[in-house]
């Protein structure tokens, strides 16, 4: 089905062709089908709040008063937000005895200052330690591809509101790949923001250096809305870059490494289509992408900082955890303080080399993710999880590591299962990265029509 757009629903309601009443309610029933994924899709649902939220806004709009383009536009926010008088679970069963939130993570503030009507907080990987996005505890939302397939995580819920129709756009977070990898698995559109550019306060951390706040929804300019709106910024939704004026670069080296043949196939020709519309595409060597694995080897950033975080409860719910997740934060017990004191050193220096190589380019451009969705039954196994996990998040958590912002954009063709084709920009380029993003999109649409 064809997604509907922010700026397409906010004609609607400006003209008057539809309600925020009538948007919410919409949502609300597909979330509440029994024929659906709703109940795994969604940890808590606003029924009532999101009527009152619509109908005030509606209100709003009859006195002149729209606060921004996702005014009245029901949306979900990711189950790791803090939401004012509620306790903050992060897809576990470890938190259900912790504190009620005293407020609303920023994000979520300016969310509701903006006026989106928030429909409810969206299934995850338990604490967000996985690209596969199953959870034990409140059930895996099937893939909207193939409902025996993983949707990608971890906000695996926000993709699946998003491309079901039980919201416009979702908030979810980023870590190595947490935003682009369901995008991608579900075929919807998906934004990571340069990290820095979007507060992470009153949001469960995995990891403080990497984590970032990002948008999914069906278009760039939705995810250029959204982002303005996380960011704080006037919403200025950048026009296309000008393709014949665009220079990508394709590394030869990690990103391209064990592809499966969908997206093999369609990454060629996303490339195919690209160059025939102007684009200038350049392949490069980046043999520094190799050496990712060795310097994350012990866990990386993400094991050190999670097991910070998490080593009190841990101790005291351990038991509760997901058997997959508790192990992958424990591993950070063992990162010592001269072990994260050279991951600081090695993330500089790679950053330094990568961009030197890069700098002459618009965006590097690879898969999102080398393979498409794998069956539930192919990760209901250690060995399986371990495996699916670690190619799912390959591609994704290069920009993290390099603190980049990138874009996951659709590039499969119906009857295929969902590509995700990444462009990845320098460090605060995000919106230049976005104008490159709109005009990729008009050229990969018409290769998957």
């Amino acid at each position: 089905m064809t997604l509907p757009t922010i700026a397409s629903l906010a004609a609607d309601l400006a003209a008057g062709r539809t309600t925020s009443r009538a948007l919410a309610e919409q949502a609300l029933a597909r979330i509440a089908d029994p024929a659906g994924e709703g109940s795994r899709t969604f940890i808590k649902i606003y029924h009532q709040q999101a009527l009152a939220a619509a109908d005030a806004s509606d209100a709003l709009r009859k006195a002149g008063i729209v606060p921004s383009p996702l005014a009245g536009i029901p949306v979900s926010i990711k189950n790791l937000c803090n939401v004012a008088g509620e306790t903050t679970l992060a897809g576990s069963k470890a938190l259900d005895d912790a504190p009620p939130a005293a407020a609303d993570a920023p994000v979520v503030g300016r969310l509701r200052a903006a006026g989106a009507v928030i429909v409810g907080s969206t299934n995850m990987s338990e604490f967000a330690f996985s690209g596969v996005g199953t959870n034990s505890h409140y059930g895996t939302p099937g893939n909207p591809a193939d409902r025996s397939r993983v949707p990608g995580g971890s906000s695996s819920g926000a993709a699946v509101s998003v491309a079901d129709g039980m919201a416009v756009a979702a908030l979810g977070t980023d870590t190595g790949g947490s935003v682009r990898i369901p995008s991608a698995l579900c075929g919807i559109t998906g934004f990571k923001p340069t990290a820095r550019r979007v507060p992470i306060d009153g949001v469960v951390p995995l990891s403080t250096s990497l984590d970032s706040i990002g948008p999914l929804a069906a278009s760039v300019e939705c995810c250029a809305i959204i982002d303005a709106i996380f960011a704080s910024q006037p919403i200025d939704v950048p026009a296309p870059a000008r393709l014949g004026a665009l220079s990508f670069a394709v590394p030869k080296h990690y990103v391209l490494n064990d592809l499966d043949a969908t997206v093999s196939a369609a990454f060629a020709r996303a490339l195919s289509a690209l160059s025939a519309s102007g684009v200038r595409i350049t392949e490069i060597g980046l043999p520094m992408l190799d050496e990712l694995p060795a310097i994350n080897a012990k866990g990386g950033f993400a094991a050190s900082e999670a097991y910070a975080w998490h080593r009190a409860l841990l101790a005291r719910r351990a038991a509760d955890y997901d058997a997959i997740i508790a192990p992958r934060i424990q591993r950070g017990a063992d990162i010592s303080a001269a072990d994260y004191i050279d991951l600081l050193g090695r993330r500089a220096d790679l950053q330094k080399r990568v961009a030197a190589v890069t700098a002459d380019f618009d965006a590097v451009v690879m898969p999102t993710c080398p393979i498409v969705a794998p069956r539930i039954a192919e990760v209901a196994t250690p060995e399986g999880f371990t495996h699916n996990n670690l190619l799912l998040l390959r591609n994704c958590t290069v920009g993290n590591f390099l603190d980049r912002c990138a874009l996951s954009i659709p590039c499969h063709r119906p009857g295929e299962l969902p590509v995700g084709f990444m462009v990845m920009g320098e460090t605060m380029t995000d919106r230049r990265t976005l104008a490159i993003g709109r005009a990729v999109e008009a050229v990969l649409r018409g290769t998957s029509s």
